[in-house]
């Protein structure tokens, strides 16, 4: 269901970028995110062992993928998030059957009222990039790319909390070492990104980006610690340069996506020369957007030839 996604070299948008590029399109299942490949993994061992009840803070994409997974096996589904979160992704974790509990702050108070949730009620809780089940499910991802033909020089993975960088990262350091693993951020969420250049946790008083799903404060320092060991560099970009990416992958590659999901593209976009006649692989990570908001970003016209 979540393994084995399409991955394919897009031609069309090489001229663009003056780089080969392959795509790992990890929007291709029910929840149009990568984050099923690790909430399938917690779902079956909760169901073979217990408890039945598991919350999680979320973004949006994480609590669709738990409540996905939890709802097939018979789990009950809590999902915390931010009242100002896409509502295109809350909706669809209520559709799902969880659970749905909003704060009035940031990602990061959800997070503390689903750690407060899970102490009081004695149920599991799901912390994405620091449960060892969330990063082996990004893991995947890394076995899939690694397996290809031809090699490919670089690999693009969007930076938040860490789960896709530090999985993708281990497995293809392992087998793949002479691939560059790059994480990317955007200019207003640094939070991983200043932890990582300083090989110590840093925090920022807030965020301000499109990008809702890499929107974090607060890096976890176990997070920090796997991803110093994997990533070999982590850039920041501009707002303007994830819309470009997106417009791209719509206009190029026939693909809505969200703006985390772009993040590849807009550090091509930002430094071609370091990519020149190279081959990238992007993690088109998710495609959970709000219609109206992606409009105002991309254009209603955008799509050539419509």
């Amino acid at each position: 269901m979540f393994l084995d996604t399409p991955l394919y070299r897009c031609e069309a948008l090489e001229p663009g970028l003056g780089c080969a590029v392959s795509i790992k399109l990890e929007t291709a299942n029910p929840v149009r995110s990568f984050k099923g490949r690790g909430t399938e993994v917690v779902a079956s061992l909760l169901a073979e062992h217990g408890p039945r009840a598991v919350v999680c803070a979320s973004a949006g994409n994480l609590g669709q993928a738990l409540a996905w997974s939890g709802r097939g096996r018979g789990l009950d589904v809590t999902v915390v998030a931010s009242r100002h979160a896409t509502v295109a992704k809350l909706d669809r974790i209520r559709a799902l059957g969880a659970t749905l509990e909003l704060v009035n702050g940031d990602h990061e108070m959800a997070r503390d009222r689903a750690v407060a949730i899970a102490r009081y009620e004695g149920i599991r809780l799901v912390e994405d990039s620091l449960d060892i089940e969330t990063c082996e499910g990004a893991a995947t991802i890394g076995l899939e790319l690694v397996d290809t033909v031809p090699a490919f020089d670089a690999v693009l993975i969007a930076l938040g909390g860490g789960a896709l960088a530090t999985g993708v990262g281990h497995v293809v350091k392992a087998l793949a070492p002479g691939v560059e693993v790059i994480c990317v951020q955007p200019l207003g969420a640094p939070a991983m990104t200043h932890s990582w250049r300083g090989r110590r946790v840093v925090t920022t008083e807030s965020t301000d980006t499109i990008a809702d799903g890499v929107a974090g404060r607060r890096p976890l320092r176990a997070v920090l610690d796997d991803l110093l060991l994997v990533a070999d560099d982590a850039v920041l970009v501009q707002e303007a340069s994830i819309v470009a990416g997106m417009r791209m992958l719509l206009d190029h590659a026939g693909l809505v996506v969200e703006p985390s999901a772009a993040l590849g593209l807009a550090a091509v976009l930002e430094d071609r020369d370091r990519f020149a006649g190279r081959h990238v692989v992007t993690i088109v990570c998710g495609s959970n957007v709000d219609v109206d908001a992606y409009h105002r970003w991309v254009g209603a016209g955008s799509l050539r030839g419509s």
